[in-house]
């Protein structure tokens, strides 16, 4: 985030103001005035996910003599399996407290506990961003993957290690097709390919209607990339843009997908399609340490960064899926029939947040 600026008034107000069309605006503004600030931190991220997995959102906003010193949008997660949380923000990898300075930012850390009190939420999950000191810090979870778009096709060819240049070179010959969009038809796709992909790896699928919340929400700042094997969808990739950075969000691919090279391919083309768009930087998302997709990016040329996220509160949720706990469960789901997968998984998904 931004450098702290020295605080020579300690009046801050904080509003909660996610119904104030105003305040909501002056936020999102403020979001996009800051250097650290994310898609995460806009109101229609915020909206998007509540409308798609039926929670609640709300802003908190911090204000020094009249002016926006710091925001903090939260989402009021509720499961009945995995419990109520407040996050910030929900089913985001960032888009935790923005704020110009140290007392703006603890401020509005207190007041997000003092909501979630009042919401009886056991706990406030932070994703990034300023961390209040006395709440409990994971820095070795979860690590973020970001590299320059490199100049043109062959360039892009060359930024990539050596074996991983031999897949891509691989599926390039393969025969297979891209298209991208986000009209009904590349959705649809999308969608089953992604659920297909989530059930093999063993977790639920998130409800199609947070997909189309997020592309209506964010417009032009969001599409669908899809490879195709003689007309089939293979592997598929929501993304979201935001200055100058492409975010590959959602994406997978087919059991057929891996002997075709097809997630290899659509990384390669979504970079040249962002390229296109007039990005420069690829934002690989992250990946928990030590997983098979954090080795995937790193075959790329990513170096992973550790991110650092916080939790207040003495019964923080427990939603990783490397937690032995969940590994019966995970083996259980892998053999699942996909429709049986794709009806019950919307309905535990939309309460992970």
């Amino acid at each position: 985030m931004n450098a702290m600026r020295p605080v020579t008034d300690d009046t801050i107000r904080i509003r909660s103001a996610m119904d104030d069309a105003g305040m909501v605006a002056r936020a999102d503004a403020y979001a996009l005035a800051q250097e650290a600030g994310t898609p995460f931190h806009l109101s229609r991220w915020n909206l998007a996910v509540c409308a798609g997995c039926r929670q609640v959102p709300h802003l908190l906003i911090a204000e020094r003599g009249g002016a926006v010193t710091g925001i903090l949008p939260l989402t009021e997660v509720h499961s009945p399996l995995f419990g109520r949380a407040l996050a910030s923000t929900g089913f985001a990898v960032s888009g935790g407290i923005l704020a110009d300075d140290d007392a703006s930012a603890q401020a509005l850390a207190d007041a997000s506990v003092r909501l979630a009190e009042s919401l009886s939420c056991p706990s406030v999950e932070l994703r990034g961003g300023w961390l209040p000191p006395a709440w409990h810090r994971d820095d070795g979870s979860y690590l973020g993957f970001t590299r320059p778009i490199a100049a043109d096709d062959d360039a892009e060819l060359l930024a990539i290690p050596r074996k991983q240049r031999a897949e891509v070179r691989r599926a390039l010959g393969n025969g297979m097709t891209v298209t991208s969009g986000r009209d009904a038809a590349e959705r649809a796709d999308h969608h089953a390919v992604y659920a297909a992909s989530v059930r093999n790896l063993g977790t639920p699928v998130f409800p199609k209607a947070l997909f189309a919340a997020v592309l209506e929400r964010f417009g032009d700042d969001a599409d669908i990339l899809t490879v195709r094997s003689d007309g089939r969808p293979v592997a598929s990739v929501l993304s979201l843009y935001h200055r100058g950075t492409v975010m590959p969000y959602w994406g997978g691919g087919t059991a057929e997908a891996r002997a075709l090279r097809a997630n290899d391919l659509m990384y390669y083309a979504l970079m040249g399609h962002a390229r296109a768009r007039g990005c420069t930087t690829f934002d690989f998302g992250r990946s928990k340490v030590g997983t098979g997709a954090a080795a995937f990016k790193r075959n790329w040329g990513f170096t992973g960064v550790p991110l650092s996220y916080a939790v207040h509160g003495d019964e923080p949720r427990t939603i990783n899926p490397l937690d032995p706990k969940y590994q019966a469960k995970i083996a259980l789901w892998k053999r699942l029939p996909l429709p049986v997968a794709n009806l019950i998984g919307p309905w535990i998904a939309r309460g992970l947040g």
